[in-house]
């Protein structure tokens, strides 16, 4: 014990100099009114040290605050992400339910103006190999489907049924290159047969006389007992003749977007 006492000897009579001299300046401040010369030394002395703790601490408490204050931004800058990715989800439901309003509207109006018996299906799957070109819809014979029927859109005809299930059913599409549907150009009346080239349709035993022109539209001609008439099947890209041929050579592109395909019209019956 004396040891440790002899060792730090100096330090602890530094500390007890050093209280016993705040003690007494402490109680001069309190009794006295005029500075003494031994007042103004302590205050000489001890300002720095004391400005120095100041600043510290005063550093100290402003980290803290600063740290409490980014934590508390933070937090609130991640509620308010969430909440903003909630509206987004929100909107985009909302815009995704309008545009399938309006798909529906232009269906409805399509109806009206075929004025037959039609049942809207959604799309489900598709099969674009070169080999074959099909759609998959969502209803089958419990909903009064049946081998034949003829299949279109609002912009014109998709295709039409060849295989059903219970509920769903497979529809050839008129881009299929065993697709073949009797057509007319709709301001001439020339007859034709519009046969499926993958993503192109060509137009078979138009008379070589035939007047067509770029921008034509391909209409169904009735014939054949499986699409109405008038029907929007394509729109003439290009033609060219021959004086030694019998019949035109012209191709169209499919009046219907298949690559957006989503609802379509199955028709079901005669006209009403």
């Amino acid at each position: 014990m004396r040891d440790l006492f002899n060792r730090y000897r100096f330090y602890l009579l530094a500390m007890i100099l050093l209280l016993a001299t705040l003690i007494l300046y402490s109680y001069n401040i309190r009794q006295k009114s005029v500075t003494t010369f031994f007042e103004r030394a302590v205050l000489s002395v001890t300002a720095p040290f004391q400005l120095g703790i100041d600043g510290a601490v005063s550093g100290v408490v402003g980290v803290w605050r600063n740290y409490l204050w980014l934590i508390d931004t933070r937090q609130r800058n991640l509620e308010l992400t969430a909440e903003n990715q909630q509206l987004r989800a929100r909107l985009n439901q909302i815009d995704e339910v309008t545009l399938q309003n309006q798909r529906l509207r232009k269906l409805l109006a399509f109806v009206d103006d075929l004025d037959r018996a039609a049942l809207p299906a959604q799309v489900i799957g598709e099969d674009v190999t070169p080999w074959a070109r099909t759609i998959v819809i969502d209803k089958g014979t419990r909903s009064g489907l049946r081998h034949g029927l003829a299949v279109v859109a609002a912009e014109g005809v998709v295709g039409r049924v060849i295989k059903t299930s219970p509920h769903s059913s497979r529809v050839l599409l008129i881009t299929d290159p065993s697709s073949a549907v009797a057509a007319l150009i709709q301001s001439t009346r020339s007859r034709g047969i519009l046969r499926g080239h993958g993503e192109r349709l060509s137009v078979e035993y138009m008379e070589n006389n035939a007047t067509v022109q770029p921008g034509d539209l391909l209409v169904t001609s009735g014939m054949g007992g499986v699409f109405p008439k008038g029907l929007p099947l394509a729109r003439v890209v290009s033609m060219s003749q021959d004086d030694f041929d019998l019949f035109q050579r012209i191709e169209a592109l499919p009046a219907a977007d298949f690559s957006r395909l989503e609802e379509v019209l199955v028709i079901l019956g005669e006209d009403r």
